[in-house]
Parts: structure tokens; sequence; C-alpha cells
């Protein structure tokens, strides 16, 4: 990971001060504040091929972070520039993102070929606003082991005290369990189709490698521990896999010292094979089912013929939901194959590999969004495309509003009658169970069930507001909502 440390002015007013301000005027209130921190994930693998930060099962060395504050019971006010955040120690071991698609916090590095791209901007110090009293941010492990302590700090502004919070990451730490696949061809990274009549080649064997938090081996499985499938996609009509006496569109395979072996064979459709590579971090097998996935992907461009004339790059659109999970493969003709892809900034949650695999899970406004990529082949012939990403849903619980400063209101209640109401989430993978919990003070009289149902008979009146974060998968959103009663 290239080392990019923002020193900002700002930033480090924020972490000296700990961004005071936003949650109210000085002597606004006489409530003490208070601040939690948690991570999804509190142990992540080397990160030794430098991949860059991004979110979703297709980033395992990267984790989301949740801070939020409160104001005696209650979420503190939504404002600007609320927390400060930063690696207080072990630094060598990753640095904080945004990972909000904003162009400030994205910077440009080279492309290895004389150009420029923009990817997320690493820090050591980040400023956060307060989105109904928490925030989100990230941390992306670097190529050395240790564990990193992640503070934030928030400022009452009624006394100026400072209230912080802190949460280990390690980094690195050899656990035995699947943290990562990488993948590697024995051969060419493309395929002839298998009606191709000039020799170029119609299989080729790959060797995937399964590695724990440390990037070392996985121990030998009582089972198959990987999971290797061709997507419904592209040039997938035909192509088979083949793995010892398995034959067909998807195989399970065990490895050897963290090494499994597996063969592509191309069918008669040329265009792209896109292989999913999946182990289960649960319990190192596959074969009695995948609780806890870890997922690569890997395309294979497949050809009628060595192309004589000029790259060209087939798609021109795209349209993702926020809270699915994406994955496509871009498709490039012409020039001489394998073929290396960069863009401009995709719109948050998503990120291209090297191959031309959008993938991740959206979390950006609703809207399109204009994104240039750039394919290079083996000769280094590059060309340039604008792609047009639609991003379709918003990420609201209930019908709120999709900005998370503006409260929500749910249906009121009177004292002494009986109340029930059920929240909805329905954005995301619908086969992963919505999880959902509150912050904050119900009316009295009212309780908050597993499945997002307040119900009860209020006692008093007046209006209470708290925060209701619905989760799924590595999905989280949380909003500000508010019931009446009188």
């Amino acid at each position: 990971m290239k080392k990019l440390i923002g020193m900002t002015a700002l930033a480090m007013s924020a972490l000296l001060t700990a961004c005071g301000g936003g949650g109210g005027s000085a002597g606004s209130s006489a409530l003490p504040y208070s601040i939690s921190l948690r991570a999804d994930k509190t142990q992540l693998p080397l990160n030794i091929s430098n991949q860059i930060a991004g979110i979703g099962a297709y980033s395992p060395f990267t984790t989301t972070l949740y801070v939020d504050a409160r104001e005696g019971n209650s979420p503190i006010l939504g404002g600007t520039n609320i927390f400060g955040c930063n690696v207080a120690g072990g630094l060598e071991s990753g640095a904080l993102y945004y990972l909000d698609g904003k162009d400030e916090h994205m910077v440009d590095v080279d492309d290895g070929k004389g150009g420029k791209i923009k990817v997320p901007g690493a820090y050591r110090n980040i400023v956060l606003d307060s989105n109904s009293g928490g925030n989100s941010f990230h941390f992306h492990a670097g190529n050395k082991a240790g564990t990193a302590r992640i503070t934030c700090t928030v400022t009452n502004p009624a006394d100026q005290l400072v209230s912080s919070a802190s949460v280990d990451i390690v980094v690195g730490a050899a656990t035995g369990k699947p943290a990562s696949v990488t993948v590697t061809t024995r051969g060419p990274r493309y395929l002839g189709t298998s009606t191709n009549t000039f020799d170029l080649p119609k299989s080729v064997a790959i060797s995937a490698k399964v590695l724990d938090d440390a990037n070392q081996p996985v121990p030998n499985p009582s089972g198959a521990n990987l999971k290797v499938r061709i997507r419904p996609f592209g040039a997938s009509a035909g192509a088979r896999l083949l793995a010892g006496s398995q034959s067909g569109d998807e195989v399970q395979v065990s490895t050897i010292g963290g090494e499994g072996l597996f063969t592509i064979s191309s069918g008669p459709a040329a265009g792209v094979i896109l292989l999913e590579m999946t182990a289960d971090r649960s319990d190192n097998n596959v074969s009695n089912g995948v609780q806890d996935p870890v997922m690569q992907l890997m395309a294979i461009s497949v050809n009628k013929a060595i192309s004589t004339v000029a790259l060209s790059i087939t798609d021109t659109s795209l349209t993702v939901t926020n809270g699915m999970a994406y994955s496509f493969a871009l498709t490039a003709q012409g020039g001489l194959p394998p073929y290396a892809w960069t863009s401009s900034a995709l719109p948050s949650g998503l990120n291209l590999s090297s191959d031309g695999i959008i993938s991740g899970v959206p979390t950006a406004p609703k809207g399109s969004y204009n994104v240039v990529v750039t394919v290079t082949d083996d000769t280094g012939a590059s060309l340039s495309k604008n792609l047009t990403i639609k991003v379709e849903g918003e990420l609201a619980i209930d019908g709120c509003s999709s900005d998370v400063s503006a409260p929500c209101a749910l249906p009121g209640g009177t004292v002494g009658d009986g109340y029930s109401h059920t929240l909805s989430f329905s954005i995301g993978d619908p086969a992963v169970p919505v999880v959902w919990s509150i912050t904050g003070n119900l009316p009295p009289g009212l309780v908050f069930a597993a499945d997002g149902t307040i119900s009860g008979t209020p006692t008093t009146a007046g209006t209470y507001t708290f925060i209701v974060t619905a989760t799924r998968g590595t999905l989280v959103v949380r909003r500000q909502v508010s019931i009446v009663v009188g």
C-alpha cells in the first residue's frame, strides 16, 4: 500500500482539539458526553500485495469502524467536524480511509505507464461529521504485522471536556482461518475459443492459494475448502472446470499447503469468463456449506484469434443497486491480451481490479456517475472510454429520506392506547437477514423487538428521538427517528 499520510492542518487540529463544536453551542447543556467505537473486524490479514482499500466480501484487508456519541442518554446533535479519529499506535500496520467517493478524499498515483489514476487517500488522522450522533470510516491493513490502535474523540461544547474511545485492530496474526484467496494462471492469462483455428490455448491450469490473516497457508483441510464456479456471464456458455474427477461449471478443491489446482477450458463463445473462488472463514470447509465467505474473482479473456485491429472497449453503461453485492467484468477487443485496466474514481463501495472486474457493495447517493476506464494491452497500447454507472436505490429505513442528517417521524402514539409499528429495510441481499438495534430512549411503555417492531402502550406524552440501526451483512444504515406521543 502506498503510504499517503494526510497531515493537513485541519486533521492535526482535530487530533489536538478533538474536533470540538457542532454538537451545540457552549453552555447549551450540562449533560456529559460519552463516546463508543467498534469495528466490524478486529483482525485483518497482511496486505502483502498492496491492494487498495475497498468495501465488501472482495476486500478482505479493510474493516469498517463505527463511532457514536451521546449527550446523557440521547444522541448528540448532527454537525460538521465533530469527531477526530486517528491511528494512535501501529501506523505501519495500516491507515484510515473515508471511502466515501468524494474527490477531496482521493489522491493521484502513478499507474505505472506514465499516467495517473485516482485512488482512496490514506490518513493518520481524519475528521468526521455527526450524522444523528454517529458516523463510520475505514481502516485498511498494510504489509507490516502489528496491532493498530484507533482512537476517536469528541468535545462537549458545554464544558469543553473531551471524551475518547479506542479499538485495536490486529494485522497479520496467524489464525489458520481463511482470510484471502489469491489466484494465478500457469500459462497465458487468455484463451482461444474451443473452435479457434489459430492455435490459441483452449485451456489453462490455475493455482489458487488460500491464506490466513498472516498470509500463511491454511492447514490442510479434512474436506474441500475451496469452491470454484463459472459465473453465468460473457463467454461462460460451454466453458468447463476440471479438478480431479470433477468436471462442470462448479468444482470443489482441497488445498495442500494452502494451494489448490484446477483447470478452465473455454467454450465456443468469445468474451470474458468470470471465475468466482470462495473459501469459508468459519471452518475452512466448503463441502458442508459456506457460513462466512471469503471471495476472489478472476477474469479470463477468450478470443477467436489474435487480433490485428486496434483496441476497443465494449461496455458503455452499468446499473448497480445500493446495498447489493455487485460484480461485472469489463470487456475489451482487439490488441494483444491479456489486458490491464484502470479507471477514475468509482461510486463509493465499488472497486476496479487490474483484470477489469468492477465489484463491491455500492453505498453512493442515487444517481448517474461518469467514470473514465482505461485498458492497456500486452504491447503497451492503451485506450480510454467514458463509462456511465447508474446507482439505484436509496439507503433508507422505513421510507426515511436518504439524507442521514434529516430526522424521520414514525407514526405517533397516544398515552394509554396500544401502539405497534414494524420498521422495514429493503436494500441489500434479501437472503441475508436484517439485524435491528436502537440507541437512545423509546417512549416509556414501548419496547423494541429483534424484528424491528416497536410496540406497547405509551405512558408519557412527549417527543422521543432515538437512533435506529439496520445491519444486513456488510451494509449498515443508521437513521435518527422520532415518535410523538400525545
